[in-house]
């Protein structure tokens, strides 16, 4: 895939549909709704919803649920409902319409050390309001791969039948998220799948992103992690609405991630050597971190469609060109689960 040259073309590129998706969308029931569709992934999903939507040649509604955001107009020009809602507030989200089929995006983890109650508070009762208002639709929820324990890079990652072991309080949540969701999914009757990713990759933002700049700008690298998982986002979109056919009760769990497992040492070098750029790497890692083993949704949907290799020549010509990050560090490097 070449670079893109600008953020239209990226937009471009992370909404577009998959034949499988389109194919998808032409035989599913009901309307769409992505909630959280302001954040970082739920702008870029919407706008792929939509497109397969029209590419299907299918009447559904797509809508587009969060509070108030600088991606609403555009979104709106697409023909894509947007509702603002404050998803605390049950009152609010009680009046939105209930679709067969919800993405759930909404949460929360920078920010959280000093702020826990408000993580605790956005992770929990926003999944329960919502799980409640969206009783038997089909439901795939956004979690995290932070929900395991830091794995040695030779174990080739957590597997969905792994024992969660959250560490720090912005992991302890998500797991309470999942629970939720799990909850709900028995006593509602509601089909669920739990969506475990990391890390998605957008150029604006992602671990990539977050290792070529500190090359770009000649500063150290400093990590307390030496491996990492990495996946297009464009392939977090589509796996992510694929996945809505395999929502279940009992819920489901769903790794999602790339086919490789990558160093940090070896992606900032070969970044370096494509920048033309000194590489100061400080590790202070134990070959212990959060990976996961996405075999299953490779099987289920197919490979990703974008290889490592291609994103991290892709993320360092981005730098390279101009392009511009979105400042919000993925903080992989943490290693105390402190976010």
């Amino acid at each position: 895939m070449n670079t893109p040259k600008n953020e239209e073309e990226l937009d471009l590129l992370i909404s577009k549909p998959s034949e499988q998706l389109i194919e998808a969308v032409r035989n599913m029931q009901g309307d769409i709704t992505i909630v959280g569709s302001n954040g970082k992934i739920g702008l870029s999903m919407s706008c792929m919803a939509k497109r397969a939507v029209d590419a299907a040649g299918v009447n559904k509604k797509v809508f587009a649920v969060d509070k108030e955001g600088e991606g609403r107009k555009k979104l709106e020009q697409m023909g894509i409902h947007t509702i603002s809602c404050d998803l605390l507030d049950i009152a609010q989200v009680k009046l939105l319409p209930v679709t067969d089929n919800v993405v759930f995006l909404a949460g929360r983890k920078f920010g959280t050390a000093g702020a826990e109650s408000l993580t605790w508070a956005i992770n929990l009762l926003v999944a329960a309001n919502c799980a409640t208002h969206y009783k038997g639709s089909r439901i795939t929820a956004f979690s995290t791969g932070c929900v395991y324990p830091f794995v040695k890079a030779e174990t080739g990652g957590s597997k969905e039948t792994d024992k969660p072991e959250p560490v720090g309080e912005y992991a302890q949540s998500c797991l309470g998220r999942d629970r939720l969701f799990e909850h709900y999914a028995l006593t509602d009757n509601t089909p669920v799948l739990l969506y475990r990713l990391n890390y998605s990759t957008d150029l604006r933002y992602g671990v990539l992103y977050d290792i070529a700049i500190k090359i770009w700008n000649e500063e150290p690298l400093i990590t307390g992690v030496d491996f990492f998982n990495i996946i297009w986002q464009g392939d977090v979109n589509n796996y992510a609405l694929l996945s809505l056919q395999k929502a279940a009760s009992p819920a489901e769990v769903l790794n999602i991630t790339g086919e490789d497992i990558l160093s940090v040492k070896d992606v900032a070098e070969e970044m370096g050597v494509i920048m033309n750029k000194p590489v100061q790497l400080v590790s202070h890692g134990q070959d212990n971190s959060y990976l996961n083993d996405a075999s299953k949704a490779h099987q289920l949907f197919g490979k990703p469609s974008v290889s490592s290799k291609e994103l991290i020549r892709m993320q360092a010509e981005w730098i390279m060109h101009g392009g511009r990050g979105l400042n919000k560090p993925t903080h992989f490097e943490v290693d105390d689960g402190k976010f």
